[in-house]
């Protein structure tokens, strides 16, 4: 497995950011670059189940790794959904890890997965746009309902 990044500054706080990311409203929005009508189920607790749904009966089974709010969110995925079927794999550490760093009111936002080469090309492209959605997203008077 390989480890990539993304990263963008956001001239927003930390907590904005974080609503924007993880707000029951906001997260289907951005991750609408993924799969249009994205969905997730969880309630983002540390050691919480967590089911991100594209909007047709597939998706990914996770277990939320970590949770430190506005800092760090850790999500270990564990399986996937296909045609609405769970099918559990052993992927080893194939986490999706969120860092905000905030300073002076702006704030770093660092995105790390560990992926197989298979994903490699396809998040290279999606990540990117889905950080210019937060960024508008935070930077904006938009309203985060959590």
């Amino acid at each position: 497995m390989e480890k990539i990044e993304f990263k963008t500054s956001i001239n927003a706080s930390a907590e904005k950011v974080w609503d924007v990311l993880f707000g029951v409203e906001s997260y289907p929005k951005w991750t609408s670059v993924f799969a249009e009508g994205s969905s997730v189920e969880t309630d983002w607790k540390k050691g919480s189940r967590a089911v991100f749904g594209d909007g047709k009966g597939s998706g990914m089974v996770a277990v939320i790794a970590e949770n430190i709010p506005n800092e760090f969110m850790s999500i270990k995925h564990i399986g996937e959904i296909k045609d609405g079927k769970e099918e559990l794999h052993d992927w080893g550490e194939s986490l999706e890890n969120y860092t905000l760093k905030e300073k002076d009111g702006c704030t770093e936002l660092i995105i790390e997965m560990n992926i197989i080469d298979d994903w490699k090309d396809y998040f290279n492209e999606t990540w990117p746009a889905a950080l210019k959605k937060v960024k508008a997203m935070s930077e904006s008077e938009y309203h985060v309902e959590t």
